[in-house]
């Protein structure tokens, strides 16, 4: 009923940006928080950024001043600017929100995407 899709992933070099896109859809009442997580092989997922509704943020220590979370509640879209990428990024980076499902009695969703590579490399 409610599907995440994340785009803008791929290969980048040392140093360099890459924007991370998701968006929301379905029977999708409201939106609270939205995230960013990622998983490097071998290693835990992890928490990259979050952002509530109405866009407070919190970052991972890792990635603090390099990364940006926001959102487009209109659009249900959550965002990730990431800058002076670096190898130890590379992982796979997943979309969350928790959501509000439209219904005739609306319940609570934790909603993932599939995933997307970022590749750090030279």
């Amino acid at each position: 009923q409610v599907k995440l899709v994340e785009s803008g992933g791929g290969l980048v070099q040392p140093g360099g940006s890459l924007r991370l896109s998701c968006a929301a859809s379905g029977a999708i009442f409201s939106i609270n928080d939205m995230a960013w997580h990622r998983q490097a092989p071998g290693k835990q997922r992890e928490l990259v950024a979050a952002i509530t509704s109405s866009g407070s943020t919190n970052y991972g220590d890792s990635v603090k001043g390099r990364f940006t979370i926001s959102r487009d509640n209109a659009k249900n879209r959550v965002y990730l600017q990431m800058n002076s990428l670096s190898p130890e990024d590379t992982a796979v980076y997943y979309c969350y929100a928790d959501v509000i499902v439209a219904n005739f009695k609306p319940y609570q969703l934790d909603a993932w995407g599939q995933g997307t590579l970022v590749t750090v490399s030279s």
